[in-house]
């Protein structure tokens, strides 16, 4: 007994010391956040990897069509549309803003599976989603579901923000569906891997909810199977000779307010220390904030929301600068008692104050603009 005790203690011990991060002051619900943080680390000990899934939400009342990106950190049961215009329900882990969305915006949700990493790499997910979209548009299908295209949005958050970003870039690129979309929703989206040494991946590399290290090796997966990938880029220094020229585009000395710089000192990822060359880090569909200023002017009405404790804060803060200067009209709201994911935690037992306050925003904003 005595052996199985010290290690039963040496086991808290050491879980205790995996998990404790410090907790900002100003966040909101502190104990609560510390949880969620340390449930997080946990799961990912024996999820490991991210698994995209698409959603879709359609409504009849309204005539409206919200199309959701998501990525989620276990696989759920999805909504489909049966052919007989039945609805099944489906499930977000840790809680889903469907039903909230559901009630005030009197829409039903649907759902496809995509072409999930690392069995499929990108751009896998991205043409699935081009696919399903491009479908839904068709006007055969806008008037079986009594759809007005003139009020479409396109929503998604965290890396389902890359997906809306460059979703909504491509169609715009498309003569055929240009101007489809009336606007594009993001909640803190990440949208470029060209660097992740900002202040914000400093100041919130250890989380709470997700950690640098956490967040390069899940997305790495949707490049590459190879290690040596995620290693390079914790230490910043993986960028592919030729490169430079894109660093403009992300370069958050110019484009963070200064509220946000503090005293942090910008600096550029090493180029060529890597003997795999990853050309996909140069592609605008996986980072759709490297596309130049002419084609952000194409994009339609913006929303993003931020939050301050997150990694991906200075993603959205440089998108909106970016945006904001080519003359997209954009809405942005910072949260500054927030984490990553608290839209994940809008249901008991488990939910958070910001993660309502940031679905209220999101509706309310739904209801004035679309």
């Amino acid at each position: 007994m005595g052996n199985k005790s010290r290690l039963f203690g040496l086991s808290c011990i050491l879980l205790a010391y995996y998990t404790y991060i410090p907790i900002p002051e100003n966040i909101e619900e502190p104990w609560k956040m510390r949880l969620i943080d340390i449930f997080m680390k946990i799961a990912t000990l024996t999820v490991v990897l991210l698994l995209p899934v698409l959603k879709v939400v359609h409504s009849r009342s309204k005539k409206k069509v919200y199309i959701w990106f998501t990525f989620i950190s276990v696989k759920c049961v999805n909504s489909y549309l049966n052919g007989d215009d039945d609805f099944n329900t489906g499930l977000f882990y840790c809680g889903s803003p469907s039903e909230k969305l559901t009630g005030k915006l009197h829409c039903i949700f649907m759902g496809r599976d995509y072409r999930l990493a690392p069995q499929y790499l990108f751009p896998a997910a991205l043409e699935d989603c081009i696919f399903a979209i491009k479908f839904f548009l068709q006007d055969k299908v806008l008037e079986k579901y009594g759809v007005d295209p003139a009020r479409i949005c396109i929503s998604g958050d965290s890396s389902g923000g890359a997906l809306v970003g460059s979703v909504t870039q491509l169609l715009q690129d498309d003569p055929e569906y240009r101007n489809k979309i009336k606007t594009q929703a993001m909640i803190y989206p990440k949208l470029q891997i060209i660097d992740t040494w900002m202040p914000s991946y400093r100041e919130y590399k250890d989380g709470p909810f997700l950690s640098r290290k956490l967040a390069i090796k899940v997305s790495i997966r949707y490049i590459t199977e190879d290690e040596e990938l995620p290693e390079a880029i914790l230490r910043n220094e993986y960028m592919p000779e030729g490169s430079r020229d894109l660093f403009k585009f992300v370069n958050w000395s110019h484009f963070l307010p200064e509220k946000y710089k503090k005293n942090h000192v910008y600096r550029e990822p090493i180029l060529g220390t890597l003997n795999a060359s990853y050309p996909v880090l140069l592609d605008s569909r996986l980072s759709p904030l490297l596309v130049n200023d002419s084609q952000l002017q194409k994009l339609p009405l913006t929303y993003i929301i931020t939050c301050e404790h997150d990694i991906l804060r200075d993603d959205g803060l440089i998108y909106v600068t970016r945006l904001r200067n080519a003359g997209v009209p954009v809405t942005h709201e910072h949260i500054e008692d927030a984490i990553h994911g608290a839209i994940s935690f809008v249901t008991a037992p488990m939910y958070l104050h910001s993660g309502l306050r940031i679905l209220d925003k999101y509706i309310s904003w739904l209801q004035e603009n679309l």
